[in-house]
């Protein structure tokens, strides 16, 4: 029996990783609560940020120590202040916010907690399934993980000389939030952008990318991606991110064949996805991404780069360059 005083600490890692549920946590509170938000205003001590926030004293300072202990708040003689990444991202309007992936983690824990059955069976919870445009959940989403994209964005600009090109003509399907809209248009002040989306979430997408300035040269087009018409040879630009993995490879062949189709003699796809390599090796969030898809999907997954390739080979693209990024997520151009 290893009896090793540092294996056994607090600190020991598979400790940690077994406790890790009570940082979601905290973060869930935390942000549910404005209390970065709070406290980024002005208030300081826990008296006024239980009232501002409408807490318990005794539940505001079990979740402020929290926080301090997570790293995102500091205490100075009684007084709370927001670490850096807590003032950059935690706190409600600023432009790189996170506030809506803190929202949105009650709701995750409750499901994957089903993981063991997930895993056993190979099938999602099927009571829980958000795969349905009228789910709250996806106009939670967008613009919680907007700027997360918003890089993955400006690189797409400086990859395909995109603010020097003129009057491009771009598709986003499945665009969300519209970050890559927002992005594009803002470079080409010629570019025109299409995004194909549920309604409830073109709604989203409508008023984030009028925040940009760019509104009247963006338009949406709701519905269902594989029921949809992307129109032939109309576009220079495709842009299809972080959708392929709520996918089957079937159908994302099929995906691929319409806006193959959609764009123009010499246009691009952009995918961008977490994606592994073909070892099933690669960024440690994309690896653990799939058993979400398994708890979130009917038949989704973390797909490889050498599926990729063979989806839009299969799709009749000739010229596949597959790019990492500073960010979890890879981007791929398809030519």
């Amino acid at each position: 029996m290893d009896t090793d005083g540092a294996r056994l600490s607090p600190e020991n890692a598979i400790f940690q990783l077994a406790n890790g549920y009570w940082a979601s946590a905290l973060l869930a509170a935390g942000t549910t609560h404005s209390l970065f938000t709070h406290i980024d205003r002005g208030m300081q001590t826990v008296e006024s940020i239980a009232e501002a926030a409408g807490l318990s004293m005794r539940g505001a300072q079990a979740l402020l120590d929290g926080l301090v202990g997570l790293g995102l708040l500091t205490v100075n003689d009684g007084r709370y202040a927001n670490s850096a990444a807590a003032s950059q991202h935690l706190v409600d309007g600023k432009p790189m916010s996170l506030v809506g992936i803190g929202r949105t983690i009650a709701d995750g824990m409750r499901l994957w907690s089903k993981l063991p059955e997930a895993v056993k069976t190979g099938i999602p919870p099927t009571t829980e399934r958000v795969e349905t445009p009228d789910h709250p959940f996806w106009e939670e989403l967008v613009t919680a993980i907007a700027p997360t994209s918003a890089p993955l964005a400006r690189r797409v600009v400086e990859r395909l000389d995109a603010a020097r090109r003129g009057p491009l003509a771009i598709l986003d399907v499945g665009g969300g939030s519209g970050i890559y809209s927002a992005v594009l248009l803002g470079a080409n002040r010629e570019a025109t952008a299409t995004q194909v989306d549920w309604a409830n979430v073109n709604r989203v997408a409508r008023a984030f990318v009028a925040r940009f300035g760019v509104a009247d040269r963006f338009k949406t087009i709701d519905g269902n991606l594989h029921e949809t018409s992307f129109g032939e040879a109309r576009f220079d630009i495709a842009i299809f991110s972080h959708v392929a993995h709520h996918d089957s490879p079937e159908s994302n062949v099929a995906t691929f064949r319409k806006l193959r189709a959609a764009l123009r003699p010499g246009g691009t796809l952009v995918v961008s996805d977490l994606i592994l390599n073909d070892d099933r090796t690669g960024s440690p969030l994309a690896l653990m991404f799939h058993a979400k898809m398994l708890l979130y999907t009917a038949s989704g997954g973390a797909w490889r780069r050498a599926d990729y390739r063979s989806w839009l080979e299969q799709a009749g693209f000739k010229d596949v360059v597959i790019e990492p990024t500073q960010t979890p997520a890879t981007l791929i151009f398809a030519t």
